[in-house]
């Protein structure tokens, strides 16, 4: 049992591992801000993926479960605070592209 678990674990591991560095790739990778949410949205479900993962081979799947929970509430908020921020940015420079930010004086 301990030995299919910790097979279980690799295997997440492997994945989310993959998916982390997609999304973080993405996010330095790309000059569009929608690009970069969703990088960023790709990342936190690798840390999601691994949380749940950590919490089913160590036998804490409640504790698991509601840090997901926790997690995904504040990853709402995050994206839809940069979304405002992404919206309000277009409204100023006509453009997604990140670049264009340096221009603006505040």
């Amino acid at each position: 049992m301990i030995n299919d678990n910790a097979n279980l674990f690799l295997i997440f591991g492997i994945f989310t591992i993959i998916l982390g560095v997609c999304g973080f790739y993405c996010i330095m990778v790309t000059k569009n801000f929608i690009r970069a949410l969703i990088g960023l949205e790709i990342l936190t479900k690798a840390v999601t993926l691994l949380i749940i993962a950590a919490g089913y081979v160590s036998n804490r799947i409640a504790l698991a479960q509601s840090m997901v929970i926790t997690l995904i509430v504040v990853e709402v908020v995050v994206i839809s605070v940069a979304a405002g921020i992404v919206f309000g940015v277009f409204k100023q420079i006509g453009s997604l592209n990140i670049t264009k930010m340096r221009n603006l004086k505040g």
